[in-house]
């Protein structure tokens, strides 16, 4: 398909459903530069950290939910094209809420079929996911004529509800408008592999989270397992010539346009190792700890088996911010411990697909954020610390003050055969509170100098860790004298 870069887009109307999402914003922005005539936005958040660049540009906001269709309706008015990104499941607590991710992703993509009905909309491009075919059993250099992986074998909401809505938006393709039969809807689905890139807000936040933690202490599946992976401009372009794809009145094409009815998957087109690719140089490059440990695919399965079990006991509270994301869970093991990975053949030849950005260079780009993004949060210890100081504070504490009754007779002892009296635990309580409130204050006034921001965190955090804080500030403030 040989087309102008903004043919179908300059003076046209587009929606794109999780326009203030990571790929959402970058794909509103994008269409913006190519000269469309109005984007819309339609996203349940208010705000996200895209907003400004997205009002900046002109992009309208559009606060709403597609699980209601009076949203999406008022959206789609007038509208040539949408692209339908809302979805919900993907990783962390929400794979536990099959209820929600059933709502949003098969309910939600039917309000948009009926919106797309009912105003006339001409073109749809659904962003799918590998897991449509995907389940857990090996699939090398695949192509779009895989099968559905069975409805009822997927481990999770998220690919069970994304293969259902696919085969809906699949099935709408040609539908006739409600108001002028004359006008079709034409559909197709992107099946992107793993989404990396600078801001990106499902996998890598949660990752690091736990490699700062000190929790990513293993790696999953043998060395020789490889998945895709995409960088978001290569997903974005992709997106854009798929709705480049659904053109009907391209002068001197006669017919069905190429990409009705198709499905595609989209990559790097470099199927690499995912801890080997990118989780090892990110950790490496923000200063944690690498994991050395290489768990069994079979047994990181049934650890995330009994994480899921856990996590639906707790289901009722999932939403509250006290209850911690779960550390990994079944469709996650499959994810990084088997390998699959596809081809993009078919896109290439039908929508003029090729990555536009390489993988080492997505990578650096994606590196560079995190390390910009860590100078401007609050560094610290992994939560091993934290534990340690805790209950060793805690510990000299009870043996000084407290009475010593059970478990605290042994507590006693122990602190008795190393300081010889009471008064002397005392002294060694009291002057380590004193060390740590001196050291707090210092934090304090240092990170008014080299970290602002922080400087009320810094005070807290080394209050209460003393100088297992305090070296961490130490290393930037020299980080900073030497930039």
């Amino acid at each position: 398909m040989h087309l102008s870069e903004n043919e179908g887009i300059e003076g046209v109307r587009f929606a794109v459903t999780g326009g203030q999402g990571f790929v959402g914003a970058a794909l509103c922005l994008e269409l913006i530069r190519r000269g469309a005539l109005e984007v819309r936005s339609l996203d349940l958040r208010a705000s996200s950290s895209w907003s400004q660049q997205l009002l900046d540009a002109g992009v309208r906001f559009f606060q709403g939910d597609v699980r209601k269709k009076e949203d999406v309706e008022k959206v789609f008015r007038n509208v040539d094209c949408v692209f339908h990104l809302a979805s919900y499941g993907m990783s962390g607590k929400e794979m536990v809420q099959a209820g929600r991710t059933d709502e949003i992703n098969i309910n939600g993509t039917c309000n948009v079929l009926d919106a797309c009905h009912e105003h006339g909309v001409r073109r749809l491009v659904y962003v799918s996911t590998y897991n449509v075919v995907f389940g857990g059993k090996p699939i090398v250099n695949g192509s779009e004529t895989l099968p559905y992986f069975p409805i009822e074998d997927h481990v999770d909401a998220y690919g069970r509800s994304k293969s259902i809505a696919e085969q809906l938006v699949l099935k709408s393709n040609g539908r006739q408008a409600k108001s002028n039969k004359g006008t079709r809807l034409y559909t197709c689905a992107i099946r992107p592999a793993a989404i990396y890139g600078p801001g990106e807000e499902r996998h890598l936040p949660r990752i690091l989270s736990l490699g700062k933690l000190g929790l990513a202490s293993f790696r999953i599946g043998a060395p020789n397992v490889k998945t895709d992976w995409v960088y978001a401009d290569n997903l974005v372009l992709a997106l854009i010539l798929a709705s480049m794809g659904l053109l009907d009145d391209i002068p001197g094409r006669k017919g069905t346009p190429v990409a009705a009815g198709q499905a595609y998957f989209i990559c790097d087109g470099a199927p690499i190792n995912s801890f080997d690719f990118i989780i090892s140089p990110l950790f490496r490059s923000l200063g944690y700890a690498v994991p050395r440990v290489t768990l069994d695919t079979s047994v990181a399965l049934a650890i995330s088996r009994i994480i899921l079990f856990m996590s639906t006991l707790l289901y009722p509270w999932l939403d509250s911010k006290w209850i911690p994301q779960p550390l990994i869970l079944p469709a996650e093991v499959y994810k990084v411990g088997v390998t699959h990975y596809f081809s993009y053949l078919k896109a290439k030849e039908e929508l003029g697909y090729v990555p536009v950005t390489s993988p080492q260079e997505g990578l650096a780009a994606t590196i560079s954020y995190w390390q910009e993004r860590k100078r401007r949060e609050l560094d610290g210890p992994t939560i091993f610390t934290w534990v340690a100081v805790i209950i060793g504070m805690l510990a000299v504490f009870s043996a000084a003050f407290l009475p010593p009754v059970g478990p605290l007779k042994w507590v006693l002892a122990i602190h008795l055969f190393v300081f010889r009296s009471v008064l002397a635990i005392r002294i060694v309580f009291v002057a380590a509170i004193a060390a740590h409130a001196g050291e707090g204050v210092y934090a304090w006034f240092l990170a008014k100098k080299v970290d602002p921001r922080n400087a009320t965190g810094w005070f807290w955090q080394t209050f209460a860790l003393g100088f297992f804080s305090l070296r961490f500030l130490l290393k930037r403030a020299r980080a900073g004298a030497g930039a």
